[in-house]
């Protein structure tokens, strides 16, 4: 399993009449998330996409804990579980800055080919770089 974590700051258009996090904006959160993951890893989107690999999420789930407000330092942990043929797992736990726990989740994505549409291989420097993280 491979750990990256990163944090920011909640900004006030995320925010509902509740003062929550929209709900919605938690998809945005892990997406930064695993951007960052794979970037640390030495693999930008824009390279994966400029080399003709598309990486959409197929599956996605979330459980709401508490919630997040306007100007909370959130604190984000992306882990990669698993790399299964064309498939990419992803979980998530985001915490606010006193260390609750708000929610987790997991994304599962595909490697799909630019020119055809179709599933693909990952890129053999991808797979190299995850080898020793991943069962």
């Amino acid at each position: 399993m491979y750990q990256h974590e990163t944090s920011f700051r909640v900004r006030y258009g995320e925010t509902d009449r509740m003062g929550y996090v929209y709900y919605g904006n938690y998809a945005t959160y892990y997406e930064v998330g695993r951007v960052e993951a794979l970037r640390s890893l030495g693999f930008s989107y824009r390279s994966l996409e400029d080399s003709g690999v598309l990486l959409p999420v197929s599956d996605f789930s979330v459980r709401y804990r508490r919630p997040a407000y306007y100007d909370d330092l959130l604190v984000l942990t992306t882990r990669i579980v698993s790399l299964s043929g064309v498939r990419l797992r992803f979980l998530y736990e985001l915490r606010n800055e006193a260390g609750d726990l708000l929610n987790e989740a997991e994304t599962t994505l595909v490697f799909v080919s630019k020119a055809t549409g179709r599933p693909c291989q990952p890129p053999d420097a991808l797979l190299l770089a995850l080898k020793k993280f991943l069962p």
